[in-house]
């Protein structure tokens, strides 16, 4: 009898295991899969971001210096995109690129964006200037606000993955482990002294 009592003790906790790797698999991949909805929400707005300040640069409102910052930052920028770069993105191979080029934007529009010259564009350009404007700004807070989920979401990925558990049963997979996005996304509209805009033309 106590044979059979440890033999039923047993398959009660093999059951109970299985079930809870089960569960924490398939809880391990909806958070795989929350993170790629994420990578691609902050890819999205990230190229929505670089595509309005391109079209910023090239509608002859800028003096030529700032306009060259500007398509020179926010093309780079795209071509780190993972639509433009194979195989790559923001967990892949260009990972370090595509922060820093997308730092490097965020740098080119507050050199270019002061209150001096925002006030220069509105003059020169009216309303479809300051309607770019309202899209670079937008664009701006959407990236802030898709990156801070992006990284939520990676978090508790890394979170659930230190687990023994998961790492003992390998319960990951051939998954790689998603990263932090990382880069300045703090673009300020209108701050700062100066102008880089040249007051002629």
């Amino acid at each position: 009898m106590e044979t059979l009592t440890w033999i039923a003790l047993a398959l009660v906790v093999v059951v109970l295991l299985a079930w809870y790797l089960t569960y924490s698999a398939a809880r391990l991949d909806r958070l795989h899969a929350k993170v790629e909805g994420a990578v691609a929400a902050l890819d999205a707005q990230l190229v929505r971001r670089a595509e309005s300040a391109i079209e910023l640069g090239t509608a002859g409102w800028l003096d030529p210096a700032s306009s060259l910052l500007l398509v020179d930052a926010a093309t780079a920028a795209l071509e780190a995109s993972p639509a433009r770069t194979e195989g790559a993105g923001l967990h892949g191979v260009n990972v370090q690129e595509r922060g820093a080029a997308e730092s490097d934007l965020t740098d080119a529009l507050n050199l270019v964006l002061t209150a001096d010259a925002v006030a220069e564009l509105r003059m020169r350009g009216g309303d479809s200037s300051a309607h770019i404007l309202g899209r670079i700004e937008a664009a701006a807070l959407r990236v802030q606000l898709a990156r801070r989920f992006h990284n939520q979401a990676v978090t508790e990925v890394q979170r659930v993955r230190r687990k023994r558990i998961v790492r003992v049963f390998r319960l990951a997979g051939h998954a790689p482990l998603p990263g932090t996005a990382e880069f300045d996304d703090e673009v300020r509209i209108g701050h700062g002294q100066g102008t880089p805009l040249d007051s002629g033309s």
